[in-house]
C-alpha cells in the first residue's frame, strides 16, 4: 500500500501560471511561488485579512457569526488582539509543558501497543490534541472528553461540507465556558479572557467569543493532520524511524520537515484592497487571493528535492506555519506536540505496520489534494 503526497501544484507554479480556485460562484486566484507567497503574507496593506468568515477557504459565513480574532483583523489592531493572548499560546515555551505532553502520547502508545491495530488519527492523534489543548489553556482534562467528540474539526462532519449543527455545538460550549468564568472565575483561558484590557478597556462579549472560537477552530485538524500525516511516512519508511533512533538530535529538524512536506494547512484566503493582476488572472477589490502555503513549501527554487522527506533539512524555511504578522500563533504548540510523538515513538516502538488508509481529499477547483486522512490503521510494536 502507498500513500500518495503528490505536489499538484507543481506545474502550474514551475511555468509561472496561477490555478483558480472555484468556491461555489467564487474564483479565488492562488499565490503559488514561495517569494510571492511569503511578499504577499507581509503586504497586509494589499492583501487584507480585514474580512469576517472570509480567511478561511471556504469561507465560513454560513456556520459562524463572530469574528475570529486575531486573524481577521490587520494591523494594529491585529498586533493589540495578538498580545492579549500571547501568554497563553507561549506555554508549550516553558520547560514544564514538555513532560506534560509527553505522558499524554506515552498513554496513547501503551494504549496502542496493546491492540492490533489503531485508527491513527481518531485513536491517538484526535485525542492527543484534544488533551493537549487542556495543557495549553489551562482547563480541567476531563473536557478534553467532550472536545475529542467533536471529531478532527469543529465546523465539518467530513470532507469540505460546513455543518452548522456542528458548529452550534462549539457556539454553545464558548458561550457556557464565559458565562462560567464570569461568575467563578480562575486561572484557565476563559478567565483570562474576562481580565484582559483592550486599548484601556475589557473585551466585549464578541470578542472573547471570536478569540475563543479562533483558538478551538485554529489548530486542530492542522495538528491533527500534522500527527497522522507523520505517522503514516513513519509506518511506510521504517529507514527514517531508525535513523531519528540512532540519531534523536534530528527529532527538531523532522518535525519542521514534516510540516512543511505535509502543510497541514493547504492555504488561507485574503481580500485585495486594489485592482491587481496575478498571473493574467485580474482581482478586483474586495475578490479573494489564496496564500497558498502547501504550493510554496515545494517551490524547487528555495527547498532542494522538495518532493523529498529529508530530516536533516537546514535550513528550511517552510511556510507551513504561515508568514508575516499573522503567522500562527499556534505553532509552539503543534511544534511541541509533534516533537513530543517521535520523542517517545523512537523511545519506546520498535516498529510502525501500515494496515489500512484512506486519505483525505481536499478539492481545490480542478484539483484535488490529499491533506491528512480519514482514516489511518497502524499497527504499533514494542
Amino acid at each position: 500500500m502507498s500513500i500518495d503526497k503528490t505536489d499538484p501544484f507543481r506545474e502550474a507554479r514551475e511555468s509561472d501560471r496561477t490555478v483558480v480556485a472555484n468556491y461555489s460562484d467564487e474564483r479565488i486566484p492562488m499565490i503559488l511561488r514561495h517569494r510571492e507567497v511569503r511578499l504577499a503574507a507581509r503586504d497586509w496593506q494589499t492583501y487584507s485579512s480585514d474580512a469576517p468568515c472570509r480567511v478561511p477557504i471556504p469561507e465560513e459565513s454560513d456556520v459562524r457569526q463572530v469574528r475570529q480574532l486575531p486573524i481577521e483583523v490587520d494591523p494594529p489592531e491585529h498586533t493589540d488582539y495578538r498580545k492579549l493572548v500571547l501568554p497563553f499560546f507561549q506555554r508549550p515555551l516553558d520547560p514544564t509543558m514538555a513532560p506534560k505532553i509527553e505522558a499524554l502520547v506515552d498513554t496513547l502508545l501503551s494504549e496502542a501497543m496493546t491492540k492490533t491495530s489503531v485508527d491513527v488519527v481518531a485513536e491517538f492523534a484526535l485525542p492527543l490534541q484534544s488533551r493537549a489543548l487542556t495543557h495549553l489553556l489551562n482547563m480541567p482534562m476531563e473536557e478534553s472528553e467532550l472536545w475529542i467528540s467533536w471529531g478532527t474539526h469543529v465546523f465539518r462532519t467530513g470532507g469540505d461540507s460546513l455543518d452548522t449543527e456542528q458548529a452550534g455545538a462549539l457556539d454553545r460550549y464558548i458561550e457556557q465556558q464565559l458565562d462560567r468564568a464570569e461568575d467563578n472565575p480562575g486561572a484557565d483561558f476563559f478567565s483570562e479572557l474576562h481580565r484582559a484590557q483592550f486599548k484601556g478597556r475589557g473585551l466585549t462579549r464578541e470578542e472573547m467569543t471570536g478569540i475563543a472560537n479562533l483558538t478551538f477552530a485554529g489548530g486542530r485538524d492542522t495538528i491533527i493532520n500534522l500527527v497522522s500525516s507523520g505517522l503514516g511516512y513513519l509506518a511506510q519508511n521504517p529507514k527514517a524511524l531508525q535513523q531519528l533512533r540512532e540519531n534523536p538530535s534530528l527529532i527538531n529538524t523532522a518535525t519542521e520537515e514534516f510540516v512543511r512536506y505535509f502543510s497541514p494547512k493547504t492555504h488561507i484566503g485574503r481580500v485585495a484592497t486594489k485592482t491587481l493582476d496575478i498571473k493574467g488572472e485580474a482581482v478586483e477589490v474586495d475578490q479573494r487571493v489564496s496564500l497558498c502555503w502547501a504550493s510554496a513549501n515545494r517551490d524547487a527554487s528555495v527547498f532542494e528535492a522538495p518532493a523529498e522527506v529529508r530530516l536533516d533539512r537546514k535550513p528550511n524555511p517552510h511556510l507551513g506555519f504561515g508568514h508575516g504578522p499573522h503567522s500562527c500563533l499556534g505553532a509552539p504548540q503543534a511544534r511541541l506536540v509533534m516533537r513530543s510523538v517521535l520523542k517517545r515513538l523512537v523511545e519506546r516502538v520498535s516498529t510502525l505496520e501500515l494496515i489500512t488508509a484512506e486519505q483525505a481529499i481536499e478539492q481545490i477547483g480542478g484539483i484535488e489534494r490529499n491533506v491528512g486522512f480519514e482514516q489511518l490503521h497502524i499497527r504499533f510494536s514494542e
